[in-house]
């Protein structure tokens, strides 16, 4: 919220800048008061350009590089958007120098307001002294993730054992231990250690009061009984914000950490006003349909050229239809452009790799830009697939999958998608732990589904096709 707040404000500086520059130098700072339009038309644009540029993502906004190359990215076509928009804008620059400097006023001031932003707080000062409680695979993969993804918001001192033999792990007393050479230290990086086990939960007030704790990740495999219970709400009287493991796990990487939720397995179940509201079936429907209109409409146009260089390329038919699972469980027949040869998968049906010889030199290039699926705008036409869900997967690789993830079929909650979370987040699964992965990101997807992160995603997948980042 912070950096989001700290972006607008470089952006209305940038246009009061541009404005000034306009004007003969003449900069007059109470235009946000008497033209607010102008600047809440450039916040909205700059909103929905920086997550398409991941202008947000912590594992992005906490290194200076990737954060302000993604706000440049992010703020130059919003620049050039805000430009063309008429009416609610301010009019077009009157010279070829104001039409070129408009952008360059708003990337400058975004990258150094970035650049502060990088080197201020992070700061220990901005960290908040952070507790796991527990020593398993669920708490490294936390702590993992906040030295990875992290936006710098904890920094963790160290581990706490649920019981004094949790997991087998020996640990130093709470009177010896050193949590100053913890984080920023990278789990798993080379020649870092960890952070150190501090104690057991017998020794977590004792821990609070010492190092002023102000969160505690809730990470440990053992029950919640009345005692520790007990002590966490303790924890809770004393201002420490005590978080699960699931949750922020959820929060930083965008993906439902299904194979660590043990007891509380409900927290990967979809929200049910989403996934069954009136209003947001109507409104996803109808987004549907546009879109598919008018992808139908540049399929039509581009079928005759897309049809003759398949012909050409290899033997075989123009269209490849396939069986896959939709909404409820039930089989449905997608279409696609063909971009194998044929006989592809005459001894069973495997998954594509990267650079799979079975693909056509036109197939390449259709994968890479997702023209390979245009025609499955007829799949969301007929209300079998919609524009944004988690991708369609065949019916002998469900079966397989939901044997050995229970919570495999709840991506039938919701329609199939030509787009998807889990395909912008991962790209397309070739083994069994991307299948694994991609669960995480599709049950993410159907707790949070929006209109917002629809048009996100979308945003996105267009931004993918364009860069030719689909399959080879």
């Amino acid at each position: 919220m912070l950096l989001t707040i700290l972006d607008l404000g470089a952006l209305s500086c940038g246009l009061v800048l541009a404005q000034g520059l306009r004007l003969g130098l003449h900069f007059d700072w109470t235009l946000p008061l008497r033209r607010p339009g102008w600047f809440a038309v450039l916040a909205l644009i700059w909103l929905i350009m920086a997550p398409t540029f991941d202008a947000y993502e912590p594992r992005i906004a906490r290194h200076l590089g990737p954060s302000v190359g993604a706000a440049v990215k992010a703020g130059l076509l919003t620049s050039v958007l805000y430009v063309i928009i008429p009416y609610v804008t301010p009019p077009l620059p009157a010279s070829r120098f104001e039409l070129v400097m408009f952008p360059f006023l708003i990337s400058a001031v975004l990258a150094a307001e970035r650049t502060i932003h990088t080197f201020v707080f992070p700061r220990p000062a901005f960290r908040q002294p952070t507790l796991i409680l527990g020593t398993g695979r669920a708490a490294h993969l936390i702590a993992e993730a906040l030295a990875e993804v992290g936006d710098d918001s904890y920094r963790v001192l160290g581990f706490v054992a649920s019981d004094s033999h949790a997991d087998g792990v020996a640990y130093r007393t709470a009177e010896n231990a050193s949590p100053e050479a913890a984080l920023p230290n990278v789990l798993g990086a080379e020649g870092r250690l960890p952070p150190p086990v501090l104690g057991a939960r017998g020794d977590l007030m004792r821990l609070v009061e010492r190092y002023e704790v102000s969160a505690l990740i809730l990470a440990t495999t053992q029950r919640v009984d009345s005692v520790l219970l007990q002590t966490l709400v303790e924890c809770v009287e004393r201002g420490v914000e005590v978080i699960p493991m699931a949750v922020l796990y959820e929060r930083l990487t965008g993906r439902v950490p299904v194979e660590h939720v043990h007891e509380d397995w409900y927290v990967a179940l979809p929200v049910e006003q989403l996934t069954h509201s009136t209003v947001r079936l109507v409104t996803k429907r109808a987004l549907d349909v546009v879109l598919a209109g008018f992808g139908l409409m540049c399929l039509a146009l581009l079928l005759p050229f897309i049809a003759l260089a398949i012909r050409l390329d290899s033997r075989g038919p123009i269209f490849y239809v396939q069986e896959r699972i939709g909404v409820g469980g039930r089989i449905f027949r997608t279409y696609k452009f063909r971009s194998m040869i044929v006989g592809a998968e005459q001894n069973g049906a495997v998954w594509a790799q990267a650079g799979d010889p079975r693909v056509t030199r036109v197939g390449r290039f259709l994968r890479a830009s997702h023209i390979d699926e245009f025609p499955q705008f007829v799949n969301v036409m007929k209300g079998d697939m919609s524009a944004v869900g988690p991708r369609p997967e065949r019916p002998e690789f469900v079966e397989r999958f939901a044997a050995e993830l229970p919570l495999y079929r709840l991506r039938h909650v919701v329609k199939p998608g030509m787009a998807g979370w889990g395909l912008i987040r991962q790209g397309y699964a070739a083994t069994e732990q991307d299948v694994l992965v991609r669960l995480q990101y599709d049950l993410y997807y159907i707790k949070h589904q929006s209109v917002w992160l629809d048009v996100i995603i979308l945003l996105k997948t267009l931004a993918h096709a364009l860069a030719l980042r689909g399959r080879w």
